[in-house]
């Protein structure tokens, strides 16, 4: 393994029977003592259980990504943002505020989402406290991830391009097409498939009159992912790369219990793709019974249903090629920019 945590804050607790190399304990060297190190810092911004559950996704993915590069993460997130009982503690005793970067430098940024709770993002508490982090990201990291949500507001800020809203859910793991030639596609396939939980998309006509370089697209629907290059390579994913195989069927199973329980008023699509024909079925009849007489109980079979299935990760291969690619990019721009202080050092010596 050669991912390690910030222990000189915390020993990261990781859950039984997931992300198994990540169980041993690396000793931790400081960033500037290793020079190969590569500094991730994640900026973790999902509530509730989900809060725990995108940190070891993101850990598990920069692992099996990683194929020998050092890589350090530390955790941070915005000020402000509730948490439970559990995932305050959580916070408290691992992560740091954003206060904690400014006068910093990191290789890498990951930015996840959050669901908002405004029509418009700019109205969001924490949108003064992101849009600092944004504009710190320019020129303190050679490059950032923007997750989903996050991706909407980076662009909203950088150039004004609002989202849209989706007639239906986009739910599900979908087809996604290679558009462009760019050293985050290389060795990915002509098409591959990328797990997607949103209402709302970014018209591809506004990215590229905005100088966007639109990487994938979902096979006859919109915009994948896309990137901007300034002084830091802005990377954006509208998908989840980093969902493990029961992700999808855990957020289902939360929007179906909003639905029996009235806090929503329509019943959530299944997610595409995503079952085999024979659980489609069952969690269809469930879906009918539950549209024509809401009740509690009904939330109960559906969770024995889910207990049930068997999905693949069908996205995991692509995920872990396109991170290798992203650690690969930053690590180029970082021995580029040692080559230019080198340069600059013996000029001065002469």
């Amino acid at each position: 393994m050669v991912v390690n945590i910030d222990s000189s804050r915390f020993n990261y607790d990781r859950p039984a029977g997931r992300a198994r190399s990540l169980r041993r304990k690396v000793p931790w060297q400081r960033p500037e003592r290793a020079s190969r190190c590569v500094t991730i810092g994640l900026l973790n911004n999902m509530a509730g259980a989900a809060f725990r559950a995108t940190e070891r996704q993101f850990v598990s993915l920069l692992d099996s990504a990683s194929e020998g590069i050092p890589i350090h993460v530390s955790f941070y997130t915005l000020p402000g943002l509730p948490q439970t009982a559990a995932g305050g503690h959580h916070f408290a005793s691992h992560y740091q505020s954003v206060d904690a970067l400014w006068g910093t430098h990191l290789d890498g940024l990951i930015v996840t989402g959050r669901e908002p709770r405004m029509p418009d993002l700019r109205d969001e508490h924490y949108w003064d406290s992101f849009t600092e982090v944004l504009e710190w990201a320019r020129t303190h990291t050679y490059s950032t991830v923007w997750s989903c949500l996050a991706a909407h507001a980076a662009i909203l800020h950088m150039d004004g391009i609002g989202r849209r809203k989706s007639e239906e859910k986009n739910f599900g793991v979908f087809e996604c097409d290679r558009v462009s030639e760019h050293p985050l596609t290389q060795g990915l396939p002509p098409r591959f498939q990328v797990p997607h939980s949103r209402w709302n998309g970014v018209p591809q006509k506004d990215l590229i009159d905005h100088g966007y370089t639109v990487l994938s697209q979902i096979t006859g629907n919109g915009v994948d992912a896309f990137v901007k290059q300034e002084e830091s390579l802005f990377v954006y994913f509208q998908g989840h790369l980093e969902y493990e195989s029961d992700t999808l069927m855990r957020e289902y199973r939360r929007d179906v219990g909003r639905y029996v329980k009235g806090e929503t008023d329509t019943h959530p699509l299944l997610p595409r793709g995503y079952f085999d024909h024979n659980e489609e079925q069952v969690l269809t009849v469930l879906r009918n019974k539950a549209v024509s007489c809401r009740t509690t109980e009904l939330l109960a079979s559906v969770t024995t249903a889910l207990k049930n299935a068997r999905i693949e990760n069908a996205w995991r291969h692509s995920a872990v090629r396109i991170y290798r690619n992203w650690l690969q990019c930053i690590c180029a721009r970082k021995n580029e920019h040692k080559g230019k202080h080198h340069s600059a050092a013996l000029s001065m010596s002469r």
